[in-house]
Formats: structure tokens, sequence, C-alpha cells
């Protein structure tokens, strides 16, 4: 009998504690899972807690007006007002920019507004807050994602048309033009010329784009000939280069001005659109909007500034090589460009105007070496310094994995996400090559 009960006791003690492991993990689990749920938080705000209502700022609508909608008294938004004149007027808000009140219901299920978040951009919101009877006011900017894309197009017309036919970002082009503006004569742009591009494109909420980062590598196909660009850090300066690490950048300019078409080329023997005489035109007309800036190809100084007759506004710089740039028709002259002024390389200089004997606005370029007009789109390059031997082995690093990545797909491990500190892998001991093959 008493073995019977001891035995009675001993599974009930083991039932229970089954019972009591098993709760105890379902807790677990449970507990688990509350910490995984996501929470969905927007402004900085835990919006599961509320009730939201979205809207846009009509014209001629207030913060006032919007908030005595949700039922805050005037005596809490002339305390805002007051209260926000330093973070952020509430004059300030435009029609069209959105807001979002978050609302919360008493026992009495009367509705309370909280919080109102009105969104200064994209991607910059301010929080106005009403607990109680205090008011608080958040500045804050929504987090930004960041997607490394890789896109191709073939170009049509223009680089700017290419990029908009594929639904590229538009600063894309501003980028790529940067990038090849040496090597890439981008007013000779022919049909079926194409390039394929790397970057990173910044996202808020994951599906408004905000514009590029970094550009990772290019390839662009034009006039019969390929041009990649490899990013990489010589000294403290990133660029780009070549394949064969040749600097992108060039001791000359392709143009001196970027979104316009030549009008009119260099010739003897040019029909003059205003005298309709033929006469030597020994330059390049760009034609483009008044006010576009114009900057300097090259280093150098100004030797002239000045009202050039026919020419209208001028300046002209005088280079190494033996080299002088002249830049007609100008509307006004830049800041600090007076005779004797050292210029860099893409300096602003002036602005596109149609002074002087002009039809319209536009920019007459003209290049003379030894004091002999020459043809500015024809004008022989020279590179800037190369990658030195000390950094050849990264930058070849770099550039296989790039070019792979352009050319095709690669691992992930072997994409390239930083060059500035570029830490080259270890070489395979040659033993263990001979054990393998073995």
């Amino acid at each position: 009998m008493y073995r019977h009960l001891t035995y009675i006791k001993t599974l009930a003690t083991a039932l229970l504690l089954v019972a009591l492991t098993a709760c105890s993990g379902s807790k677990n689990e449970a507990s688990e899972e509350a910490v995984e749920a996501p929470k969905d938080i927007r402004y900085g705000i835990d919006a599961d807690l509320y009730r939201l209502e979205t809207g846009e700022v009509q014209e001629g609508e207030t913060v006032g007006r919007i908030l005595n909608g949700f039922g805050v008294s005037a005596r809490l938004i002339d305390k805002l007002d007051k209260a926000s004149k330093e973070a952020f007027p509430l004059r300030n808000i435009r029609p069209g920019h959105k807001y979002t009140a978050f609302i919360h219901e008493d026992s009495l299920y009367a509705p309370h507004l909280d919080y109102l978040a009105y969104e200064k951009s994209v991607s910059e919101y301010v929080v106005f807050g009403f607990v109680g009877d205090s008011v608080t006011i958040t500045k804050g900017e929504k987090p930004t994602t960041v997607r490394r894309t890789k896109k191709s197009a073939v170009i049509e017309s223009s680089l700017w048309g290419a990029i908009m036919e594929a639904d590229l970002p538009y600063a894309l082009a501003a980028e790529l033009e940067d990038i090849y503006q040496w090597t890439v004569d981008f007013f000779g742009i022919q049909a079926g010329d194409d390039f394929t591009v790397i970057y990173d494109e910044k996202f808020i909420d994951d599906t408004v784009s905000i514009g590029i980062g970094r550009v990772w590598g290019a390839k662009f196909n034009h006039a019969g000939k390929t041009r990649y660009a490899i990013p990489f850090r010589q000294g403290d300066k990133l660029q780009y280069w070549e394949a064969d690490g040749g600097s992108l950048r060039k001791n000359i300019l392709k143009a001196p001005l970027k979104f316009s078409r030549i009008s009119s080329g260099f010739s003897y023997s040019r029909l003059h659109p205003v005298h309709k005489v033929r006469r030597p035109h020994t330059g390049v007309d760009y034609a483009a909007p008044s006010g576009t800036p114009v900057r300097a190809v090259a280093d150098g100084v100004v030797t002239f500034r000045g009202w050039g007759g026919g020419g209208g506004n001028t300046i002209k710089i005088k280079h190494a090589g033996n080299l002088m740039t002249g830049y007609l028709h100008l509307r006004g002259f830049a800041k600090g460009i007076v005779v004797g002024a050292r210029v860099t390389q893409g300096q602003l200089i002036g602005y596109v105007g149609s002074t002087g004997t002009s039809t319209g606005p536009h920019l007459d370029y003209r290049i003379w070496k030894n004091g002999t007009p020459i043809n500015p789109l024809k004008v022989p390059q020279e590179p800037t310094e190369p990658i030195n031997e000390k950094n050849r082995a990264k930058f070849e690093f770099v550039r296989d994995r790039i070019i792979a990545e352009l050319e095709g797909e690669v691992k992930p491990e072997e994409i390239i996400t930083q060059v500035d500190s570029i830490v080259l892998p270890e070489p395979i001991p040659t033993d263990s090559l001979t054990q393998k093959a073995q």
C-alpha cells in the first residue's frame, strides 16, 4: 500500500513538472513572439497605439486651422506658436506638404490629438506634441536605405534622354558627365552609344528615391571605344581611373560648359549668320540658355577680360604648352575674374550670353596653339598622374571586381563596398596548390 502511494506521488510530481515545463515553454515562446513582433514606428512614434489620419496642407491653410479641426484649443495653439518660433515657426508650413495626426481615444471614446507630424521635405519632418497642458516640438529625419544598383541604357539622342527613357535618377546624368567630362565628347554622342553603371540609390520608406550616393563603376561605349571608370583613392582624393590605371582626368576638359549643343563648328569658310558673307570661324559655338555657367577648361592665367568688339564680353586664358583659350559673347564675368588672376580647371569664369555680334545666347569657344587657331574638338589631351606602382596591386584588385560586376554577376563577398582601406587577400601557399592537384 505504501509503495503504491509513493508511486502515485512520484507520478503526480512528474506530471506536474511536465505541465509546468510545457507552460513555461509556452510562456517563453509567447514572450519571444512578443519581442519579435515588429512595431509600426512613424516619425519616431509607435503608431500601433493610435488611430492615424493623414492629410495635405491646402492653399491658405494654417497649422492653427488644422489643429483646431482636431479639437486642439486656441490656448494650446497659441502656446505652440510661441514655443515653436525658434525650432520651426508655424508660418513656415507650405501647401502640398503632408501631415499625419496621431489620435487616441479615452475611456469614453472621445478622440484626443497627441501628435501632429508635418513633413518639411521628403526626408525631414517636425512633430508637434500635445501632452496634457504642455506642448513639444521635435524635429527629425526619416531613416534612409541604400540599394546598390546596376543599370544599362542605350543612347538614342543624348545622355539625359537615355537617363529619362530608362527611368533612372536624373542625378546619374550629372555624375556620369562629371566622371567622363575629360574623355567623352557629350556633344558628339551618337545613336547606339551605351553605358552600364553601378551606383548607390537612396530611398525613404523603401519606396521614395531621394538621390544617389557613390558611383561604384561605369562602362561607357562611345565612338567605338570602351571607357571604364574605376573608383580608387590615391593620395587624399577619390578619383576615377581607366582600366589600365590611367586617370580619367586630363590636362584639358572636352568642353567649357554642360547641358548645351554645338550650333556651329570650326571652319575657315562659314556663312556668317549676321553679315551673310563667308568668313573664317575659328571656334566652336555652343548654344545654351543665357546664364549657363562657363568654366575654365584647364589651369591658367587670365590675360584678357573685357569687351572684345564683335565677340562681346570676352575672357582669354593662357595655359601650359603655349595654349590660349577664349570665351566670347558672355553675359557677364564670375567674381574674381580679372587680368592676372590664376584659375583652376573647372573653375567658374563667366556666364553664357549674347553680347557683341550675336543672334542668340551661345558661347563661342576658341583655342590657339602658339598663336595659331586650332579646332577645340581636336585638341590632344594628356592624362594627369597615373596609378603609381605602390598602389598598382590594390588598384587592380578593385578594378577586376568592378569590371566583373559591370560585365555580369559576382559573389556577394567579392563586391567592392569601400575603397579607402583595401586589404589584399593572402596568397594561397604553393604547397597547398600542389597537394590539391595531387
